[in-house]
């Protein structure tokens, strides 16, 4: 793997994770511009390396609200945090559900299929188009808005579904408060984002080689880095209602990657 395109790939990765643009979405797309051979055998190595760095990037950021659900995860009572802990938990059913049920059917969506993904961006475009428009309220999280939020967690599964976007958008439409709908999204993640680690690393399937660590830790680093940005910078964005911006980014990358599919078919 080559030092430049790997850390192309986790800035890719670490904006696109926090940004709501779809960072599958955007991994697929920069696979087929780069050629198969930018992503070698170690593809999901190097994926999991990734996650990984904008995993902890998300800590970083959060670290004082993942303390918080901590606490409430030890705690005997229905305090708020218990409770805020337990809506973490029920928003995380969906998409648990989907992977262990569903694996094999999700990775027929992750072969290079620029037309699906350029579909699921529209998509994309659409829910982040309304959203912006919807009026700021002060209402928090409720158990009922936490599982359908997880619902959108799992369907942004698919490449081109930003799952930011979906659970962010779903969130406010719920009328849920801006703020309040980014804090939840991002760390609603983190728990799967561990378990997908943990899962991979021991299937077994993973294959090491000493001669693309450079690389693989540039793109670490990389991933680190532009997931801290992009993390605290869409947390300002959600709160001054600029999500019109990438509904309007998602619809010109969504349709060059129709028009793209449609004349390499």
């Amino acid at each position: 793997m080559d030092i430049l395109d790997a850390i192309i790939l986790g800035i890719v990765q670490g904006l696109t994770e926090f940004l709501p643009v779809s960072s599958s979405g955007h991994l697929e797309l920069g696979k087929a511009i780069l050629g198969d051979n930018s992503v070698p055998e170690e593809s999901l190595l190097f994926t999991v390396i990734l996650h990984f760095a904008t995993a902890l990037s998300t800590i970083v950021v959060f670290r004082k609200d993942i303390w918080y659900i901590i606490r409430g995860l030890f705690q005997f009572n229905w305090s708020e945090e218990s409770q805020f802990s337990a809506k973490i938990i029920v928003s995380m059913i969906p998409a648990v559900l989907v992977g262990l049920f569903f694996e094999k059917q999700l990775e027929a969506f992750f072969g290079g299929n620029v037309m699906f993904v350029g579909f699921m961006l529209l998509v994309t475009a659409v829910l982040l188009y309304f959203a912006d428009k919807a009026k700021d309220t002060d209402k928090k999280v409720g158990f009922g808005s936490a599982f359908i939020i997880g619902v959108s967690q799992a369907i942004a599964m698919l490449p081109g579904i930003s799952r930011s976007g979906a659970t962010i958008s779903t969130s406010v439409l719920l009328g849920v408060d801006k703020s309040k709908s980014a804090r939840f999204s991002f760390l609603m993640v983190i728990p799967l984002i561990f378990g997908k680690i943990a899962k991979d690393l021991m299937s077994g399937e993973l294959t090491f080689n000493g001669e693309n660590n450079i690389a693989m830790g540039a793109g670490f680093l990389a991933a680190f880095i532009a997931g801290l940005a992009a993390c605290t910078w869409m947390i300002q964005l959600v709160r001054k209602s600029k999500l019109s911006y990438f509904s309007i980014y998602c619809l010109i990358v969504g349709l060059i990657a129709v028009i793209y599919g449609l004349t390499n078919s």
